[in-house]
């Protein structure tokens, strides 16, 4: 799939961003079972801030500007990088409760489905729209 402007190509991340966390949190569950596990996820609250800030940029002088951090960094070609971190309260969860460590990861893959399948949908509408101009 070509990135043919600033919109599509953010949206392409949040498609990528999406099947890597659903790997993630599909690890997660697998290894409820595996002493000594400790469960990740991806920086979710940090890859937001870089889009609303790439967002705003996009809105105020039409360029998409993505700031790296520590945990994130963006390449040449639309590819980026992303580390999963430490998830402290599936950690404690998964010592205390294995059945709210369970819903927890559950409740995240639904939420990460859904915002996977809304970006897929909002990123075919665009192009829907691209080949009626």
């Amino acid at each position: 799939m070509q990135v043919t402007d600033n919109i599509t190509e953010l949206l392409l991340k949040v498609l990528k961003f999406t099947k890597i966390r659903h790997k993630i949190i599909n690890e997660n569950i697998n290894n409820i079972d595996n002493p000594g596990y400790t469960p990740k996820d991806l920086p979710v609250e940090q890859f937001s801030e870089i889009l609303n800030e790439a967002l705003s940029e996009h809105l105020c002088n039409n360029r998409l500007i993505l700031a790296d951090t520590n945990t994130i960094k963006f390449k040449a070609n639309g590819k980026f990088e992303i580390v999963a971190v430490e998830d402290a309260k599936a950690v404690k969860l998964l010592r205390t409760s294995r059945d709210k460590y369970l819903e927890m990861q559950i409740n995240k893959l639904m939420e990460n489905t859904l915002n996977r399948k809304l970006t897929s949908q909002l990123l075919t509408q665009k192009q829907q729209i691209k080949l009626t101009e």
